[in-house]
Parts: structure tokens; C-alpha cells; sequence
């Protein structure tokens, strides 16, 4: 039991020094990763605690399942409607580029440094991919919006590319054990590929289809279905050959950005999981790592980092992103964003506990490097998106699936009793406050969307919106926003033609005015809604007369 408290008690201590850390690190301007993987080596075997960690193996299982989480997250987290416009550039800079700076740090450590080939194309595959934890830490703390979608593209190449990332290390550590012949290769990859993205896409099918006929009220079922979820969209990959952490992102999106009830206490949920997650993760390799080892390879790890970020980061970025007409500016934020991160000593750890390559070298190496990655380039990235004039206005959380729009509606409740004035009448003959819309009617255990021949009957509760003044914290109603982009069939329709019957268009967004609309409001490209959609065992519609005319 003695054990048990002093377990419990170590733990409760490293997670309330991390978290009363992140205020040190906004007085530094140092990324707080960082400040965790401090407060790792302060435990450590050369810290103050002097406490002894060497087990990889050990290590490795946890940051795994770490790794599951943020990944899964990072997916579920990606809004595809802000993300679909730069889908292109974003792939292609995680698998193409991907590649190349794992081709280019493989050449360079093998020619110029004089290391061996096996370790020079090991050190290339696990600092290939920048980090979705680190990458998404800064742009959310800083809240670092970028022009030309940049933060998009950020986005989406950080939390896909790291399966790639995993794939190169799984070929490179193959052939170090030199029983792997070309097409051995070549199948590998075909499985990584098509068994991980499959059941990735399969999973996240059905768990959707799962929650639109089930529709589970329990948020805790919900919290711990979605646990599963994550669990089994790398776990049943892996088993078949197949990729886990490609399987994970995919599923994570697809149910991101798919209507399901609750959402949003799930991204609350999950906020606080993969926050979890991400101090346990980078707690844990400040644990394990020697820093009195680290000087052995610091000269080799600075080196390294110099020219990975300087020089082959711009060249990858540069050859991928040309051809999508990017400017010259957005090519050098890219590059300075392309942060190395847990990831990279996660791969250096799973090279550490495997038959093919048992040294610490690489994990001192891979340790150094994305030491300096964050500590610099994090710290740098917001002073040079300023520099280059790529800072843009807005939030950069629209990005994001659990983005709340900034504009504020106030939400407000009218009980109609016995002899309220608008008590029998319908909707189309009462008249309503200016700039103000009767977004539903709530009947007892009921949700009525209303319609202009709606009769208001005696216990309703009329929910009206407006827009609210800035500063303002009231409750608000679960709500979406969807931009309409060109080719969408529903430009040139009014509302009342293009709307689902459970569906509520509250405000239009339209440049920058805004618009409370009605049932004749017509539809424009570019125009973005926000929208409310109630549960459909709830709704009672009311359909208007054929004959009626139009509210």
C-alpha cells in the first residue's frame, strides 16, 4: 500500500509542477514541451530526485499509447471544411515531403558528418516528420493565425505526417537486420498503407452509423466509446501489418467532422486526456533521458538541427509547396514551423528496444535535436511570422472542429403563460423585437423548429437569438458553422428551400455584416452559417400549408 501512496503522490506532484509550469514558460516565451521535458530531467537520474528510469521497452508501450491519443486527436480535431482547400500542399508535405527530408538528413549525416549508413538513414527516418503535439501547442497558445491558410496546412501536414515517419523507420530498422529484401519493402509499405487507412475509414463508418441509430444520451458512455474508438483504430491495424497511427488519424477525422450528439463535451473530454497525455509523454523522455550523455553527441545534434532547419526543411518545403504557386514568405514560415517533437524520440525509442540497431546513440541524438527545435524554432516562429508579415487577423481555432464562433448571440427564454399576448397565435402573427429570430419553441420534452403557421401554445418556452455585445459569457445553444463555397447547390436557394426541417440557420455571417435571417433569406457564395441542429427523436416540425405563403 506504502508503494501505491508514493506512486500516486509522485504522480499528483509531477503533474501540478508541469501545470504551474506553463506559466514560467509564458514569462520565458519558451514552448511549454520543453518545460516538461524539464521537468522530466529534473527527476531524473542526473536531477535533484535522482530517480533511475532505463526502460525503454517500458517507455516505449506508454509514449505509444500517448501517441494513439494526440494523434487520434489532432484528426478529430481537424475541421476538413477549412482544411479541404489545402489538402493538397498538406499531403503532399507529409508524404513527399516526408521522404525527402529523411533522403536529404540521410545524405547529409552519411557524406558530411561521416556516420555510418545505418545510422545516418535511421536519423533520417525519425526526424522526418514535425510534431502535431509541439506544431498544435504553439499555434493554439499564441494563437498564431497565418495568412494564405497556412495554419491549416500546418495543421493537417503535423498530424499526418508522422505516419510516414513511422513507416521509414519500420523499413529502415528491416533492413539493419538485413533480411528484408526490395520487395519485402514494397509490400510493407502497401500494407502500412491500404490495411491502416482502411480500417481507419471503416471504423469511423460505423462508429457514425453506431451513434446516428443508438443516439446514446450517457456522455459518459459516449467518453468511454470514444476511448475504445481510439484504442481500436490503432490496436486492430497493427495486428494485421497494417499502419496504426495512419489508421488513427483517419478515423479521428472522419469522426470529427461528422454531426454527433455531444461533440462537444467529447472534445472537452478529450482536451483533457491528450493534455494528459502529452505531459506524461514528454515528462517521461525528460525522465529517461542521461543529459550528462547529451555532450558526447551535442556537437553531432547541433549540427544536425542547423541543417535540418535551415536547410533541408526550406528545400522539402520548397519543392513540395513551388508548385502550388506558395510565396516565398509562406515557404519560410512553413519551414520555420517544421518542429521535430515527441514523435522523433518516440521513433528513436522503438530503434532503442529493436533487434536491428540496440543504441542509446541515436536516442542522445534525437533528444538534442528536438530540444533545440522547440526551445528555438518554437520560441522564433511567432517572431518570424510577424517579420514576414504573416500574421493574420482572426482566431486560429477556427481551424479547429471545437472552434466556438467569436461572434456572440444572445439566447433568450420567454415562458408563455395563461394570458401572454402572443398565447394561440401563430408564428407569423406576432411581431418580433428588430434584428431577432424565434429559433425553436420548447414543449415540454419536445423541440418544435418553428414555421409560420406554428401555433404557440399555452407552457411553451420560446427561445428567440440576437446579437449579443462583446464581452458577454451567456449560455449558448450547441452551434456549427459551415462556409459556402463555390459549386455548393445550395447557393441561390432561400433558407427555407435549402435547410433540412431539423436544421437552423441562427446567424449569416456575409463579409462583415451580419445577418439574422428568416425562411426567405437567400442564400450566397461565401457566405458562412451558423447553424443549430436539434436531436431528430426531439424535433416536431410543423409543416406550413400548401397554400400559405411564405413568412
Amino acid at each position: 500500500m506504502s508503494s501505491v501512496a508514493i506512486g500516486l503522490t509522485l504522480t499528483a506532484v509531477v503533474l501540478i509542477v508541469c501545470m504551474l509550469s506553463g506559466g514560467l514558460s509564458s514569462k520565458l516565451g519558451v514552448p511549454v514541451l520543453v518545460i516538461f521535458i524539464g521537468v522530466g530531467m529534473l527527476f531524473g537520474c542526473d536531477g535533484i530526485f535522482k530517480l533511475e528510469f532505463e526502460n525503454f521497452e517500458f517507455a516505449e508501450q506508454i509514449c505509444t499509447v500517448a501517441m494513439v491519443f494526440i494523434i487520434f486527436y489532432g484528426g478529430f480535431g481537424t475541421k476538413w471544411s477549412e482544411a479541404k482547400r489545402v489538402a493538397a500542399p498538406s499531403l503532399m508535405l507529409s508524404c513527399e515531403g516526408t521522404v525527402l527530408t529523411a533522403a536529404l538528413t540521410c545524405v547529409f549525416c552519411y557524406f558530411v558528418l561521416g556516420l555510418s549508413f545505418t545510422q545516418s538513414s535511421i536519423l533520417g527516418a525519425i526526424l522526418s516528420s514535425t510534431d502535431a503535439a509541439s506544431v498544435f501547442n504553439i499555434l493554439r497558445s499564441k494563437n498564431l493565425n497565418l495568412k494564405y491558410n497556412t495554419a491549416s496546412i500546418l495543421e493537417m501536414e503535423s498530424g499526418s505526417n508522422d505516419p510516414w515517419a513511422y513507416m521509414l523507420t519500420t523499413i529502415m530498422l528491416s533492413l539493419a537486420m538485413g533480411s528484408t529484401s526490395g520487395s519485402d519493402i514494397v509490400v510493407m509499405f502497401l500494407k502500412q498503407v491500404l490495411i491502416g487507412a482502411g480500417i481507419g475509414v471503416v471504423l469511423a463508418l460505423l462508429v457514425k452509423r453506431l451513434f446516428e441509430k443508438a443516439k446514446p444520451k450517457n456522455e459518459s458512455f459516449n467518453m468511454i466509446i470514444f476511448v475504445a474508438v481510439a484504442m481500436l483504430s490503432f490496436s486492430l491495424p497493427s495486428l494485421l501489418g497494417g499502419n496504426g497511427f495512419l489508421s488513427s488519424y483517419i478515423c479521428g477525422i472522419i469522426l470529427g467532422n461528422s454531426k454527433i450528439s455531444g461533440k462537444r463535451e467529447i472534445v472537452y473530454f478529450f482536451d483533457g486526456v491528450t493534455g494528459i497525455m502529452q505531459i506524461a509523454l514528454f515528462f517521461l523522455l525528460g525522465l529517461l533521458s542521461t543529459p550528462s550523455q547529451l555532450p558526447e553527441v551535442l556537437l553531432y545534434a547541433v549540427i544536425i538541427f542547423v541543417v535540418l532547419a535551415f536547410v533541408i526543411r526550406p528545400i522539402a518545403v520548397a519543392v513540395t509547396m513551388l508548385p502550388f504557386k506558395a510565396k516565398p514568405r509562406q515557404i519560410g514560415v512553413i519551414s520555420m514551423a517544421g518542429l521535430r517533437g515527441a514523435t522523433s524520440i518516440v521513433f528513436a525509442i522503438m530503434v532503442v528496444v529493436s533487434d536491428g540497431y540496440r543504441r542509446t546513440d541515436v536516442f542522445n541524438i534525437a533528444m538534442c535535436v528536438v530540444l533545440l527545435s522547440i526551445g528555438l524554432q518554437g520560441t522564433l516562429l511567432p517572431w518570424i511570422s510577424k517579420k514576414l508579415n504573416m500574421i493574420d487577423d482572426g482566431d486560429v481555432m477556427k481551424t479547429f472542429t471545437d472552434y466556438t464562433n467569436e461572434t456572440q448571440i444572445q439566447f433568450i427564454k420567454i415562458p408563455v403563460k395563461k394570458g401572454h399576448p402572443w398565447l394561440l397565435r401563430t408564428v407569423r402573427e406576432i411581431t418580433l423585437p428588430p434584428e431577432t429570430l424565434l429559433v425553436m419553441i420548447m414543449r415540454g420534452d419536445r423541440t418544435v423548429i418553428p414555421r409560420g403557421s406554428t401555433q404557440i401554445e399555452e407552457g411553451d418556452v420560446l427561445v428567440l437569438s440576437a446579437i449579443g455585445y462583446e464581452g458577454q459569457n451567456d449560455d449558448r445553444l450547441p452551434l456549427t458553422e459551415e462556409r459556402i463555397e463555390e459549386g455548393n447547390e445550395m447557393i441561390g436557394r432561400t433558407i427555407e428551400q435549402a435547410i433540412a426541417p431539423n436544421v437552423l440557420v441562427v446567424l449569416i455571417k456575409r463579409g462583415e455584416r451580419t445577418i439574422i435571417p428568416n425562411g426567405a433569406s437567400v442564400i450566397k457564395q461565401g457566405d458562412v452559417l451558423v447553424t443549430h441542429t436539434a436531436d431528430d427523436e426531439l424535433i416536431c416540425t410543423e409543416q406550413e400549408p400548401d397554400n400559405d405563403d411564405d413568412e
